[in-house]
């Protein structure tokens, strides 16, 4: 299911464009120096990457719970759904601001956001990478979803890291050369996304169903085992 993760995030790039790019492009690297700016744009990504992987560990440990309760088949369907649900039905998600209780929280991350674009020290760098990865964005809560669904916080973490790295290659270029691809490539896919986020959920649909399918739909462990009878 990792392979999800980097698919996530190689598509998720272009909306992250909108989403992340004028940070992105606001970036105060020193272009002067090649070579000091691309250990700074770096830092920036590592920043991205570790709050990512951080969410993912948190939620990770939550999927963890889920799992010793022998939940686990049910919360990839339930993940499944829920990603399906996200494209089917937006207006009813959207009616329910899932980030207005840390609306507060949000805006402070802004805040420092702003201040540390105008600094341009050591760290820096990471610091606005780090920031950057608290700001709400509705692909990084499906991989949310895929990270709750690993059921163990290592491979929660590593899945957000994942699928942060998918991210890298897109935000790295909009860096150094701007506006690099026209409205109408970002368009096409975009409009792809959501078709790649419905396959997604229903693989970790198949997941959960433990039809015997290898890699996709294996049959859990616990199934395989059979009771031995005692002889009396």
């Amino acid at each position: 299911m990792f392979l999800s993760a980097l698919i996530f995030g190689l598509l998720g790039s272009f909306h992250c464009i909108g989403m992340c790019g004028p940070i992105a492009f606001m970036l105060p690297v020193d272009r002067s120096n090649k070579i000091k700016q691309f250990f700074q744009i770096l830092s920036y990504h590592f920043g991205r990457l570790f709050t990512y992987s951080l969410i993912g560990l948190l939620f990770g440990l939550l999927g963890k719970g889920f799992y010793f309760f022998g939940f686990q088949q049910q919360l990839s369907i339930i993940t499944g759904v829920l990603m399906i649900s996200m494209v089917l039905l937006p207006k009813t998600f959207q009616k329910y601001n899932f980030s207005k209780p840390i609306t507060k929280l949000v805006m402070k991350v802004k805040s420092s956001l702003g201040k540390e674009l105008k600094k341009k020290g050591n760290d820096t760098f990471f610091t606005i990478g780090f920031l950057n990865g608290f700001l709400p964005c509705g692909l990084v809560y499906m991989a949310v979803f895929g990270a709750i669904a690993t059921s163990n916080p290592f491979s929660g973490s590593l899945y957000m890291f994942i699928f942060g790295l998918g991210t890298v290659p897109l935000m790295t270029i909009i860096v150094y050369v701007g506006n690099f691809a026209n409205g109408l490539i970002r368009k096409r896919i975009q409009q792809a996304i959501p078709y790649v986020v419905v396959f997604i959920g229903i693989l970790f649909i198949l997941r959960g169903l433990g039809l015997g399918i290898p890699y996709v739909s294996p049959v859990p462990v616990s199934n395989l085992a059979t009771p031995v009878q005692g002889c009396y």
